[in-house]
């Protein structure tokens, strides 16, 4: 082989190699959110929870990490926090609908489908909230995609959600101009690794996520920019930071 390739060639493919896989830590990719503190029962209906969220900012989740997945639906959301639980709602415009999964810890993500994935102390370990648009929902912890540890089943009942489109799932995907929304609740005791959490004046790592697997056009949004060469939401090094009032 002539030497030339040693001297020349090889520095070049390997800056190459370093440039592809430098992860997300760097903090030029690291989107910052400040969550604020609301007042509210995390017992109230959903119009009163949307009226305590209302001072919270809205937050796109609009990047395209995929070219390979163009379609990018209108997605928003907004968070606070109250003495008890973390509220999330989120707002989507999309051209195809779906809610096959009809139990929770089921296959939420090939339907309509918003996520969160959240590190509530910063460390290794993330919970992933994922509710297709009507509410059913996988909840698990982990460092990873692999041997994530689901919680009591009986944490389902304590997670509140109030999609616009009703409990009812729907197997046949629907296609027209749709503006669906859906507020989650998740009470602080529901973080079954974390027991006495709460987030007040605290920092965590988390990103928000909307897909559609199985629908026609098929897509995989985030907050934070993650890099991998395929779809895939469980990048930690590539979460935002939040930052609790």
């Amino acid at each position: 082989m002539n030497p030339l390739f040693f001297s020349k060639v090889l520095p070049v493919m390997a800056l190459a190699t370093l440039i592809s896989f430098t992860n997300c830590s760097n903090k030029s990719t690291m989107k910052e959110l400040t969550i604020k503190k609301i007042s509210v029962s995390t017992d109230a209906p959903k119009e009163v929870l949307v009226e305590a969220l209302s001072t919270a900012a809205w937050n796109k989740i609009d990047v395209i990490n995929w070219e390979e997945f163009p379609y990018c639906p209108d997605v928003q959301f907004r968070m606070a926090y109250s003495d008890s639980a973390f509220i999330i709602q989120y707002k989507v415009k999309e051209k195809y609908i779906r809610a096959k999964a009809s139990e929770d810890n089921g296959r939420v993500h090939l339907d309509a489908c918003v996520e969160i994935f959240i590190a509530p102390d910063g460390g290794e370990e993330y919970y992933s909230l994922e509710s297709n648009c009507v509410g059913v929902c996988l909840y698990n912890i982990g460092a990873s995609r692999y041997n994530r540890e689901f919680g009591d089943p009986a944490l389902f009942e304590r997670i509140k959600r109030y999609p616009s489109l009703g409990r009812e799932p729907f197997a046949e995907e629907r296609t027209g101009d749709f503006d669906w929304d859906i507020v989650l609740v998740l009470p602080y005791d529901c973080l079954f690794k974390h027991p006495g959490y709460t987030p007040e004046g605290k920092q965590a790592k988390a990103n928000f996520f909307k897909c559609g697997d199985e629908l026609t056009e098929a897509h995989f949004l985030t907050w934070n920019p993650v890099q991998a060469k395929q779809p895939d939401y469980h990048r930690p090094e590539c979460f935002g930071i939040i930052k609790f009032e």
